[in-house]
Parts: structure tokens; C-alpha cells; sequence
């Protein structure tokens, strides 16, 4: 299971009206990279993938391909903003360690 807060399910709403987005999903992913290996990777999508798992909360569809899925089932991502930084984070349970900016992971 994916679950995102009250907090990212808000803003990843408000960024789609900003990019003019309306009716897509949120696709949740990774990619090789970053300081420990794997990084987050999210965008906007008209459909899901064949394949892909397809959650919805509070009327925001979320989209993550089976061999994200791996990584990332049980992921907790939440939006914070404070007058320093605002941003998505993200509590992985299948992290083994994570980078300092907590955008990436290894496994």
C-alpha cells in the first residue's frame, strides 16, 4: 500500500490545477541515482500503465509500476512548508539508509 498524507494529497491537487493537469493520476516512482542510489520520482499522468497498481485517495489517483512497487509498498509520503524549505518527504519502511535531503535510498 502507498499512503500519502492529508498534506501531500493537497499539494500534489494544487500542483496539478498550477500545471494544468486536470483528471490525472499522481505516477510514484523511482530511478537510479542520487546519494544513496535510488531516488523518488514523481509526475502527472493521463492513465496508469499496463500493469501498474492504482490506489486513490481523497479523490487523487496514485500510479506505481509493479517493480516500484518492490521499493516502494508501505511508503508514507507527506508535504511539509516552513519559512526554511517546503517539500514532499518520504518514510520507507524498505530503506536501509537514506541520503541526508531524504530524496534518495538504498536498499
Amino acid at each position: 500500500m502507498i499512503q500519502l498524507t492529508d498534506n501531500a494529497i493537497q499539494k500534489a491537487k494544487d500542483l496539478m490545477v498550477s500545471n494544468n493537469k486536470p483528471g490525472h493520476g499522481l505516477r510514484i516512482g523511482i530511478a537510479g541515482g542520487g546519494c544513496s542510489g535510488l531516488s523518488y520520482k514523481m509526475d502527472f499522468e493521463e492513465k496508469p500503465g499496463e500493469g501498474d497498481r492504482v490506489f486513490e485517495m481523497n479523490g487523487l489517483k496514485i500510479f506505481v509500476d509493479p517493480k516500484a512497487y518492490l521499493y516502494l509498498n508501505n511508503i508514507t509520503i507527506d508535504y511539509h512548508s516552513d519559512m526554511m524549505s517546503s517539500g514532499f518527504t518520504f518514510s520507507n519502511p524498505n530503506a536501509k539508509s537514506t541520503c541526508g535531503c531524504g530524496t534518495s535510498f538504498s536498499v
